[in-house]
C-alpha cells in the first residue's frame, strides 16, 4: 500500500513536469529508430546520449535513457519481423517466426503483437520492479558465478528447440558459436587467443557477425535467386491482432513477462538471453511446436514479451544494489553517478521522491511506446514494399553501414562479409543460424562463470549440485534438452504400435 501511495504521489509530480514527458517521447522515438537499424546497438545509443544528460536534472535524463532503453529493444523486432535483420541480439529470436509470417502474408498482425506483448512485457517488469523491489532483490544476491553458470547453460539447452527439422544441424552450428566465442582475450587472465596476432580480435566482433549472418545472408540469397522468379507478394494486412491471435498468445505473454523479468533481475543477463529463453518456454509449452520456426505467432509474442520484460527486472539490482543488469543499465548507473547519487537502499531514503517518480515515468515510457509505434508502424511498413532490386543493395549498404559504424574499422566490415557467405552456405544446407547466435551469446557468460565458480570451489565440482538454485537450473536444462527425445521415443513407439495393429 504504501508503494501504490508513493507512486500516484511520483505520478502527480510527473504530470506537472511537461519537459520530462516530452524528453521521455523523445527518447522512446530514439530507441526505437536505434533499435530497429542493424548495428546501431542500444547500448550505443544510451551511452552516445548519456553526456546530454549530465546538465539536465536527474529525472529528465534517466527518463530520455529509459525511453532510449525501452524503445531499442522493441525497436530492434521491426526489421528482424519486415526483413529478417535483427536490429538487436534479442531480436534474433523474434525473426525465427516474425519473418516467417511477412513471407506468408501477416507482416501486420507480427508487428501488431510484437508491439502489444513488447508493452505488456516492459509493464508488466515495471510493475514487479515496483512492488516487489526487496524480495527480488534478495533473490538475486544468492546468484554467484555457479548460478550464472547454471543459466548459462539452461540457455544452452534450448539450443534443440530452435533447430528447425534437424536437431543434429542446430547442435552442429551452436557448436559453432560456442568455438567463435572463445576467440578473443581469456575472460579469467587476460591474455588473448586464438586471434592469430590481430588486436581486432582480443574481443569477439558479435554485432557484425551476427549482422552477415542475418543482414547479408539474405542479400545474397536474394542475388542468387533468379530476377524471373515469382516475387514474394507481402501484405501488411491487420495490424491490431485479432481475437483468435490473442486467444494464442496471452498466456504466452503473461508466462514470458515473467521470466523475462527473473533473467532480467540476474546480474549479467540481458534482453537477449530473456528473449531466447522465453522462446524456448514457449515452444515446450505449446500443443503444436512443430509450428515454431515456421511463422508461430506465439514465438513473436514471447521473444518479445521475454525481451522487453528484461527492461524492469535489469534496473532492480542497478536500483536497489547498485549491481547493474546488464550493459545498459551499466551506463545508467553512470547517469546517476554523474547526477551525484549513489545507487543502493540508501538511494530510496535520501531520494524517495525521485525513485517513485521515475516509476511512474518508467510507465509513462511505456504507454508512448504503444502509441508511437502504433502511429508509425504503416510508415516503417512500408519498407517491404521495396522492389527485391533495389532492397538487396539497401540491405548490404546498412549491413556494412552498420558494421563499419561499430567501431570505424573496416575489419569488422570484413568479418561481417566473411559471417554472411558463412550464412548464405548455411541457408543453402538448410542449417539454422539462431544456434550459433545462441552460442556466441551464452558461451561467455558460461565460461566465465563455470571458470570462476570452480576457482572459487578450489577445484571441486561440488558446485554443480550442492547449490539449489544451480542444481534446479541444470535440472531444467537436462529436461529441455531430453524432452524432445522422449517426445520423438513416443511418437516411433505410438507409429509403431499402430503399424502392429493394422
Amino acid at each position: 500500500m504504501d508503494n501504490l501511495m508513493s507512486l500516484l504521489q511520483g505520478a502527480q509530480s510527473l504530470a506537472v513536469q511537461w519537459d520530462a514527458m516530452l524528453l521521455a517521447i523523445a527518447g522512446v522515438a530514439l530507441g526505437i529508430l536505434v533499435g530497429a537499424l542493424p548495428g546501431l546497438s542500444v547500448t550505443m545509443g544510451v551511452a552516445i546520449m548519456l553526456p546530454f544528460t549530465y546538465g539536465m536534472e536527474p529525472l529528465h535524463g534517466l527518463l530520455l535513457l529509459s525511453g532510449i532503453f525501452f524503445g531499442g529493444v522493441y525497436g530492434g523486432s521491426i526489421t528482424a519481423i519486415l526483413l529478417r535483420i535483427p536490429g538487436t541480439p534479442a531480436a534474433a529470436a523474434t525473426a525465427l517466426d516474425g519473418y516467417a509470417m511477412t513471407r506468408r502474408g501477416e507482416a501486420g498482425q507480427a508487428l501488431g503483437v510484437a508491439v502489444f506483448s513488447s508493452v505488456t512485457g516492459g509493464i508488466i517488469s515495471v510493475l514487479v520492479l515496483i512492488f516487489l523491489a526487496p524480495l527480488l532483490a534478495n533473490f538475486a544476491l544468492r546468484f554467484s558465478a555457479a548460478e550464472s553458470f547454471a543459466l548459462a547453460v539452461f540457455g544452452l539447452s534450448i539450443i534443440s528447440s530452435v533447430s528447425g527439422g534437424s536437431v543434429l544441424k542446430g547442435l552442429l552450428a551452436g557448436f559453432a558459436g560456442l568455438l567463435l566465442a572463445t576467440v578473443g582475450m581469456d575472460p579469467l587472465v587476460g591474455l588473448p587467443r586464438f586471434t592469430g596476432g590481430m588486436s581486432e580480435l582480443y574481443s569477439v566482433p558479435f554485432i557484425p557477425i551476427m549482422i552477415g549472418l542475418f543482414a547479408a545472408a539474405e542479400a545474397f540469397k536474394m542475388l542468387s535467386e533468379s530476377s524471373k522468379a515469382s516475387e514474394v507478394k507481402t501484405v501488411i494486412g491487420r495490424i491490431l491482432p485479432t481475437r483468435e491471435s490473442w486467444r494464442k498468445v496471452w498466456g504466452t505473454i503473461l508466462r514470458s513477462s515473467g521470466l523475462g523479468t527473473a533473467i532480467g533481475i540476474i546480474p549479467g543477463a540481458g534482453a537477449d538471453i530473456a528473449a531466447f529463453v522465453s522462446y524456448g518456454e514457449a515452444r515446450r509449452f505449446s500443443k503444436h511446436p512443430e509450428k515454431f520456426g515456421k511463422g508461430a505467432v506465439e514465438g513473436v509474442a514471447a521473444a518479445e514479451a521475454g525481451a522487453n520484460g528484461c527492461t524492469g527486472g535489469a534496473m532492480l539490482p542497478m536500483l536497489t544494489l547498485g549491481i547493474p543488469g546488464d550493459a545498459v543499465t551499466a551506463i545508467m548507473l553512470g547517469a546517476l553517478t554523474l547526477q551525484g547519487m549513489q545507487p543502493g537502499p540508501r538511494l530510496f531514503q535520501e531520494h524517495g521522491d525521485l525513485v517513485y517518480t521515475l516509476f511512474a515515468g518508467l510507465l509513462f515510457c511505456y504507454v508512448m511506446l504503444l502509441v508511437v509505434a502504433l502511429m508509425s508502424m504503416r510508415f516503417v511498413a512500408r519498407i517491404v514494399q521495396i522492389p527485391k532490386q533495389i532492397l538487396m543493395p539497401l540491405i548490404m549498404v546498412l549491413a556494412v553501414a552498420g558494421a563499419y559504424a561499430i567501431g570505424n574499422s573496416l575489419f569488422d566490415v570484413g568479418i561481417m562479409m566473411v559471417a554472411g557467405v558463412a550464412g548464405y552456405l548455411m541457408i543453402k544446407a538448410s542449417i539454422p543460424v539462431s544456434p550459433m547466435v545462441l552460442g556466441l551469446v551464452l558461451g561467455p557468460m558460461a565460461e566465465s562463470n563455470f571458470r570462476r565458480a570452480l576457482a572459487l570451489s578450489e577445484g571441486s565440482y561440488g558446485f554443480l549440485y550442492e547449490r539449489p538454485i544451480t542444481l534446479g537450473l541444470l535440472s531444467l536444462a537436462a529436461l529441455t534438452v531430453l524432452a524432445p527425445l522422449f517426445s520423438a521415443w513416443r511418437k516411433r513407439r505410438a507409429a509403431r504400435r499402430v503399424a502392429a495393429q493394422s
